[in-house]
Parts: C-alpha cells; structure tokens; sequence
C-alpha cells in the first residue's frame, strides 16, 4: 500500500491500463502490427522500422509518448525501454538483443536512508544516425551517442559517446575510431 500512498491513485490506474496494454503488444507476433499498437498509445515510429520483442517499462509517467523512433531501426528480442523520460532512436539505429535503455534512476521510496544521497533522476537518452548497439549493452540515463557509433556487447555507457566511434566494456571506453 506504501506504493500507492506516493505514486497516488492516477499513476496506479495508469499503471494496470499501460501493462495490460504492453500485454496486448507483447501478443501480437508481427512487428507492423506492433508499430500500428504502438503509434495509436503515442509512440513516434518511422517507416521500414522492425520491432521484435520489446518489454516497455515505467509507462505510467508518461506513457508511449517518450518514444520517438526513426526510419530504418532495428530492435532486437528482449530489450528493454525505460520510458520514464524521452528516449529518442535516430534513423537507422541498431538495438541488439538484451540491450537495455535507463531514463531514470531511483534507490527506493522517498524515505529510503541513502535517498538523500541518490535522489531520484529523470534524463533523456539519446541515440543518434546510424549508431550499433551491441546484445547486453546497459545505457544509464541523460546518454547521448552520437552518429555512427558501435557500442560493443555488454557494455555499459556512462558517458556520452563521440560519432564515428567504437566503445566496449564496463563502464564503456574508447577503442578506436571508425
């Protein structure tokens, strides 16, 4: 009941319509159907876009309408979207699978002992024009990768990313330019 108390009675509504309409999405087997799902709760979806299985999560803030996806993208099995706060795929952008997308951190309920210091985050990440996203890879929130970068399995981004780049490991670095 502690839950309830501080997301109130909306988000809570919100939250049991978003998850049994994620349930509908998760149904359907082919990924145009999906996008169609996707575009009527308030997704922004290009054309020639391919959506596998997807797990949407933290919907009740502000629902599909923190998704922007471009032309072209590619999202593989199991990857997971944070929608807390706007996550937004250029065109031709590569999410393999098992990748996983943070928009906002939070240790626990407001009253939780290290709160104080981790308050609550909520920042956009952004993944820009023909970025590779490698199975595994954790993006944390406010990320942005730039154009034409390749971030290697399992890593985990931390730090903004420069175009044109390669990066690998934990947290992700540098490996080479492309």
């Amino acid at each position: 009941m502690k839950a309830l108390g501080e997301i109130g009675i909306g988000k809570t509504v919100k939250f049991i319509l978003y998850t049994l309409y994620s349930v509908l999405i998760d149904l359907v087997l082919f990924s145009s159907l999906k996008i169609v799902l996707l575009r009527i709760a308030g997704a922004s979806i290009g054309r020639d876009t391919v959506i596998h299985k997807v797990r949407f999560f933290n919907l009740y803030h502000h629902g599909f309408g923190n998704l922007k996806i471009g032309n072209y993208c590619y999202l593989g099995d199991e990857v997971m979207l944070d929608l807390a706060d706007k996550i937004t795929l250029e065109d031709h952008v590569t999410l393999s699978n098992r990748s996983l997308i943070l928009t906002h951190t939070n240790v626990g309920y407001k009253n939780h002992p290290i709160q104080i210091h981790y308050p609550r985050i909520f920042k956009q990440v952004t993944i820009k024009e023909g970025s590779f996203i490698g199975a595994g890879v954790i993006i944390l929130p406010g990320i942005t990768i730039s154009e034409k970068t390749v971030v290697g399995a399992g890593a985990v981004v931390t730090k903004n990313v420069a175009k044109n780049t390669v990066v690998v490991g934990s947290p992700a670095k540098f490996l080479k330019r492309l």
